[in-house]
């Protein structure tokens, strides 16, 4: 096994550990939970496997539905998400996507904070939409995504940029 692969796999345990131990747990105005698990999603290395990529994600998500109790709706967005990334990497990043040149560490800010927040939005909308599944309490819905999203995303910032490998 290359280095790559151990640091995949130790980002994807790392990860569940965190959100099942952690960040489950927190409950911030009854509606606010951080999701920091979809780094693993959001970082996964674009050169490789698709269909190993899906895989991984549903594991991911299945993972932290078995530790959550939560009936697969985790897997569902993971899944979702792992599906759509080539279309929000292209649409964030445009033609260096597709000559999959990305660096993850030295693409501007503003497109690296794009496609984190496209991401964490589909997640967010999909697990919700389908926790909650009724229409009526759309509202609630839309509340919980919002702020969700946000403290998400803003955590998933500063992991990135906090265990980012500095290049020169």
């Amino acid at each position: 096994m290359n280095s790559s692969v151990i640091s995949q796999v130790f980002r994807f345990i790392l990860l569940v550990f965190v959100q099942v131990v952690i960040l489950n747990h927190i409950n911030f105005l009854g509606y606010i939970n951080p999701y920091i698990y979809i780094l693993f999603i959001v970082l996964y290395p674009i050169k490789n496997d698709r269909i190993v990529f899906l895989l991984l994600s549903f594991l991911l998500g299945i993972l932290v539905d078995i530790f959550s109790d939560s009936g697969g709706i985790n897997a569902a967005a993971c899944v979702t998400i792992a599906y759509l990334r080539p279309i929000v990497l292209k649409w964030s990043f445009g033609t260096v996507y597709e000559h999959q040149t990305i660096k993850f560490n030295n693409v501007d800010f503003g497109s690296k904070l794009m496609y984190i927040s496209i991401l964490t939005i589909i997640h967010h909308l999909i697990l919700f939409l389908l926790e909650v599944f009724n229409f009526s309490d759309i509202l609630l819905t839309l509340q919980k995504t919002l702020f969700s999203s946000i403290f998400t995303i803003l955590l998933c910032i500063i992991v990135t940029i906090i265990f980012s490998k500095r290049t020169k």
